[in-house]
């Protein structure tokens, strides 16, 4: 594929696709200036933004990545892919606790406010 094909099948840009190769994520073929993506950098891009999506840092991504391109036992790659994604969603699931908080206690603030504003508002129609 080329880097236009990459940027819309993948919705990124070719910035970011030129980023993940400069961080040596992605090895696309190069014919003069035009990069050319094989299948198995569309699987590792793939890879690569499911993993942002996860909240994945590049150096954990590349970990994972490397582990296959090692030719590490499937038992190895497996188990690591694992541990990582449980102790990334230990913390969105913290994160997701604490965000729900927040949302009730700004609600209950807002009620709040909503209620004193209508006591106020009564006030005023009393006195008038």
């Amino acid at each position: 594929m080329t880097i236009r094909e990459m940027c819309e099948a993948f919705e990124v840009t070719p910035r970011t696709l030129r980023f993940y190769e400069s961080k040596e994520l992605l090895s696309p073929i190069r014919e003069g200036q035009k990069r050319l993506f094989t299948r198995r950098d569309r699987a590792r891009l793939k890879l690569i933004l499911q993993g942002k999506r996860f909240g994945f840092s590049l150096e954990e991504i590349r970990q994972l990545l490397d582990l296959y391109k090692g030719g590490q036992e499937p038992e190895i790659q497996i188990t690591e892919a694992i541990r990582v994604g449980t102790r990334h969603l230990e913390e969105m699931q913290a994160q997701h606790s604490a965000l729900t908080a927040a949302i009730k206690d700004l609600r209950d603030q807002l009620d709040a406010g909503e209620q004193r504003l209508a006591a106020l508002r009564g006030q005023q129609h009393a006195a008038e």
